[in-house]
């Protein structure tokens, strides 16, 4: 798609160089949805790649990802051996749906920020207790969870002008066990529900549940719940008007697979045969 309103592109080598915010500009990062469609009302590309940020950062504390790491990127990383939900990664990539042309220049940042339900890179960084480092206007930064980051349907917490630099997952997360469930209409379609589980060394449990809702639910338990108590842990956090509706799967529907693909990963997570 030709943006034939923008008049300017910008490339900052460093923070420094960021130009003051301003009505019509736009962050470009990877820019796979920016050039899908008509932007109105776009007139300026601030392209963020310049600023050279590494891909990730690995280190006794954790997984750091660039907001500019791609989706290819993400899918090559080898993580240390006791990262055990380190088959998440790959599982999230695959879940976004492209050609390689898509995969080499998506990237991980703009998948949180465009904040569509389906979104993968949400849903792996919910489910491992991610946390999003934002650079603000005024030179200074802040921290919030993923699951307070994305609020809705393209919807986020950004401020204009502020910047996701990067998202943090700690190890602690990475050493969960986890089970992973994902549903479409169709063989290739987007994502109707994506579910992931996880269970730590003494018990705890979470379920995050993405693309069957508006934003990312996450329910924690101290330890695994029965068949019973989770479908009453499910009801209880996703309201009726939580359910997304599109063309990709009705709300009813959504509803009635997420709780099938719950007791899935309660079930695995368990050790029990799934039902």
């Amino acid at each position: 798609m030709d943006l034939n309103a923008v008049d300017a592109l910008l490339r900052p080598r460093q923070r420094a160089d960021l130009p003051r915010w301003q009505a019509g500009d736009a962050w470009l990062a990877g820019g796979t949805w920016l050039f899908s469609e008509p932007q109105d009302g776009l007139v300026r590309l601030v392209d963020l790649a310049g600023l050279g940020w590494p891909s990730h950062a690995i280190d006794p504390d954790g997984l750091s990802i660039s907001a500019t790491c791609t989706i290819a990127a993400l899918n090559r990383l080898e993580l240390p051996k006791d990262w055990i939900a380190a088959p998440l990664l790959p599982e999230c990539c695959r879940a976004l749906l492209g050609s390689f042309k898509v995969w080499t220049l998506a990237t991980v940042g703009g998948n949180l920020c465009m904040a569509l339900p389906a979104g993968p890179m949400i849903a792996l960084a919910a489910a491992l207790d991610g946390s999003c480092l934002i650079w603000t206007p005024d030179g200074g930064e802040r921290r919030l969870t993923v699951t307070a980051f994305v609020r809705g349907p393209q919807e986020t917490a950004l401020k204009p002008g502020e910047i996701l630099r990067r998202i943090d997952l700690p190890a602690a997360a990475l050493r969960r066990r986890t089970a992973f469930r994902r549903i479409a209409l169709s063989p290739n379609g987007r994502s109707a529900a994506l579910l992931i589980g996880t269970r730590d060394p003494r018990g705890a449990f979470a379920l995050t549940v993405t693309a069957a809702t508006r934003r990312p639910v996450r329910l924690d338990h101290a330890a695994l719940p029965d068949a019973a108590g989770l479908r009453a842990a499910l009801a209880a956090a996703i309201p009726a008007d939580l359910w997304y509706d599109d063309v990709h799967g009705a709300p009813d529907w959504r509803a009635h697979v997420t709780h099938l693909l719950a007791e899935e990963i309660r079930a695995e997570l368990a050790g029990e045969a799934a039902r």
